[in-house]
């Protein structure tokens, strides 16, 4: 109730500021007073972020997985599209043109067919955090999340987003190394041009799934969005293997900043949410070692991510 109390006071003394905006949407932040704790106060269309029992991220412990031998691969389709790059003030979002080919998410836990819609980048400004989802509390430098919606029930993402079923996040984790894979350097390459916020680059013939990582591996449970207003229509997907970005791209990144040129405000980095209370949901997977010599049930095991290497591994 304290913080309630005191967060009143605070709206009523930035009221007269709101009006510099074009609405709360442009308003909300990833620290402060318009930060993560506060989403569910600041607009009525937000309460779940802070009532919400299936939000997201999540932290991933992996000694409590399910192991679910029904979920098959994760497809997504190979074709090149076009795009654009843009600096939102909150990520860097790259948005697939709609006269582009359809590049689908299918298979894995989902019933439907899923047409990507956009691609975000959350990333810490030190190299201990920056992914929104953690593994046994351990953050990576930068999370990669593919959204689609679902076109076999809706008609775009503004419809999918508050509905049932409506939405497809695939996440993948993003590790420092020596080298990256070309798709995302066609990205990073372009980063200097959208500094600040407002600014877009676009770019062309982008494979979505050079994107990912080599693996068929992923932990999956139904969330929510990670922005306001925090819609629990999620399905998500975390690839059990990260990919790679090199400390000059990562440096990049991490000079982009929130504000426009004339008002740059701070720098972009650090644009994650916190991850949220699971309550009574499951983590299922498809993870299973096969060099274990028995059929013990997967959650009989301590288990942990290892990132350098990108998969679950057992502990003896």
């Amino acid at each position: 109730m304290a913080k309630i109390w005191l967060f009143s006071i605070i709206l009523t003394l930035v009221s007269h500021t709101i009006g510099v905006y074009s609405s709360w949407e442009e308003w909300w932040t990833y620290d402060g007073i318009s930060g993560p704790d506060y989403w569910g106060l600041l607009n009525p269309e937000w309460k779940l972020c802070n009532r919400g029992r299936r939000q997201s991220p999540v932290d991933i412990e992996p000694s409590i997985l399910l192991y679910d031998p029904g979920m098959g691969k994760v497809e997504v389709d190979k074709q090149k599209v076009n795009g654009t790059l843009k600096n939102t003030g909150h990520s860097v979002r790259f948005r697939l043109d709609p006269t582009s080919p359809a590049v689908m998410v299918n298979g894995g836990p989902l019933s439907y067919k899923y047409r990507v819609h956009e691609i975000l980048l959350h990333y810490g400004r030190t190299d201990d955090k920056g992914s929104e989802h953690t593994i046994s509390g351990h953050a990576f430098p930068a999370e990669l999340q593919i959204l689609g919606y679902n076109n076999q029930l809706y008609d775009s993402m503004v419809e999918a987003m508050p509905k049932t079923q409506g939405v497809v996040g695939v996440a993948v984790m993003v590790q420092i190394s020596n080298s990256s894979s070309p798709d995302l350097r066609l990205l990073t390459s372009q980063l200097d041009k959208i500094i600040h916020k407002g600014q877009m680059k676009n770019i062309t013939h982008i494979s979505i799934q050079g994107l990912l990582p080599d693996t068929s591996q992923f932990m999956t449970y139904e969330g929510s969005t990670t922005m306001p207003g925090c819609h629990e229509t999620v399905t998500w997907i975390v690839l059990n293997k990260p990919i790679y970005i090199t400390k000059a791209e990562i440096f990049l990144l991490r000079r982009l900043m929130q504000g426009d040129e004339a008002h740059p405000k701070t720098i972009l980095a650090n644009n994650y949410r916190p991850p949220q209370p699971l309550y009574n949901r499951s983590v299922r997977t498809n993870v299973f070692n096969h060099d274990i010599g028995d059929n013990k049930c997967f959650d009989s095991r301590k288990l942990f991510y290892r990132g350098n290497v990108g998969f679950i591994h057992w502990i003896e």
